[in-house]
């Protein structure tokens, strides 16, 4: 004997409800991808104007695309790695972020035989919260 289960219609319209309002968010920040770029580099440029990695290059808190642009160089894992090894050898101060380092990543993957080690903040594990709660209304869609 088979059973259905059955999902109030109220149920499943707040669950529509709030799939609609998730990809109304996707399609308003894909939308204005560029404007939203600008914004975020702006606030990141602005947060860590006092960090040693912006301080180095003279930055002098600008924060917009083209001074970001003509001052910081495109760097490699590499040229960043004695930063990250100074913070996971427990140094605190503002290295690479005004934020504290809430935990090291690891790659999955190895390069050279050894893993890549990645800071992150505390809102980065919140930006990996978001980002994974839209991928059901996206995959409801």
């Amino acid at each position: 004997m088979a059973v259905e289960t059955v999902v109030p219609a109220a149920s499943a319209n707040a669950a529509n409800e709030k799939d609609a309002e998730k990809l109304r968010f996707i399609e308003e920040m894909t939308a204005n991808a560029d404007a939203v770029q600008e914004k975020v580099l702006a606030e990141i440029l602005t947060r860590n104007a006092d960090t040693e990695y912006l301080r180095r290059y003279g930055l002098g808190g600008a924060t917009d695309r083209a001074t970001f642009k003509a001052k910081i160089p495109v760097v490699t894992y590499e040229d960043l790695q004695p930063e990250i090894q100074r913070i996971a050898n427990g140094d605190r101060s503002a290295i690479l972020s005004a934020h504290p380092i809430s935990e090291l990543l690891t790659s999955s993957g190895t390069s050279a035989g050894e893993r890549k080690m990645m800071p992150t903040i505390k809102e980065e594990l919140d930006r990996r919260q978001l980002l994974f709660s839209l991928l059901m209304p996206v995959m409801n869609l």
